[in-house]
């Protein structure tokens, strides 16, 4: 059973017509970037609770979470609909092992999210850990349409830190705009597009990759490693990327 504690919306943003962000603050344990918090709400004398990633940084607060509303969902038109001063249910414990500490060591690190998986990801670059650890760190995010490109402010925060370590490419699958990438993710790493906008080959002797988002790019991005001779990572045996489905 889950060990709620209650939490405070102190900040909302709404980013589109159905992207938000909402900043909570809640007395939760110390957490590690990459793991995620259940919040709920008491609807028709239900908890109703759902797990999403921490885009702050552990040592940040408030609490952010990034989430995209489902209409005929059971929590997220609620969420949507809370205000400054409304109260909600968390979790005092963060869980998950999408982090780094569970990713082996090798020089080049790539980071697929499709949508609201971006969250995870800057909650990680935000850290010293990716910095410290790998010589060229590249973000990959695909959205359908450029006002789903959300944290703008926070990618160019990372490109003026980081300079020529941390390379950005944002990917739109129905739009076409200038200097942007044009396509699914699947579809431009197939292509090799990826690489050659990062300037980066992705190889098994010196590529790790984390993948975040929906299922299908997930299964179709491990098809397509898989076939250059890469392997799921596992404690017991070592290998090239990791995952994390968010539905």
């Amino acid at each position: 059973m889950s060990d709620w504690v209650k939490g405070r919306v102190v900040g909302k943003r709404q980013w589109s017509a159905r992207l938000f962000s909402l900043q909570i603050d809640a007395p939760v344990e110390d957490f590690k970037a990459g793991q995620y918090i259940k919040f709920a709400l008491d609807i028709d004398e239900q908890r109703i609770g759902r797990p999403y990633s921490l885009v702050n940084a552990p040592e940040e607060r408030p609490l952010e979470i990034y989430f995209n509303e489902v209409p005929e969902g059971p929590l997220t038109p609620r969420l949507c609909d809370l205000s400054l001063g409304d109260e909600l249910w968390v979790t005092a414990k963060a869980g998950g092992i999408f982090t780094l500490e569970n990713v082996p060591q090798r020089p080049y690190l790539w980071l697929l999210a499709t949508g609201t998986a971006l969250g995870v990801y800057l909650s990680i670059l935000k850290t010293a850990e990716p910095w410290e650890r790998f010589e060229r760190v590249v973000l990959v995010h695909g959205v359908r349409n450029s006002d789903e490109l959300s944290y703008q402010d926070t990618i160019e925060r990372l490109r003026e830190t980081r300079g020529e370590r941390f390379t950005f490419l944002p990917a739109l699958s129905r739009e076409q705009r200038a200097g942007l990438l044009h396509g699914r993710i699947t579809e431009l790493m197939g292509q090799g597009t990826l690489e050659e906008s990062a300037r980066l080959p992705i190889r098994p002797e010196d590529s790790h990759l984390m993948l975040c988002g929906n299922s299908e790019m997930i299964k179709d991005v491990r098809t397509l490693l898989e076939a250059r001779g890469m392997r799921r990572h596992r404690r017991q045996e070592p290998g090239h990327y990791t995952t994390e489905q968010y539905h």
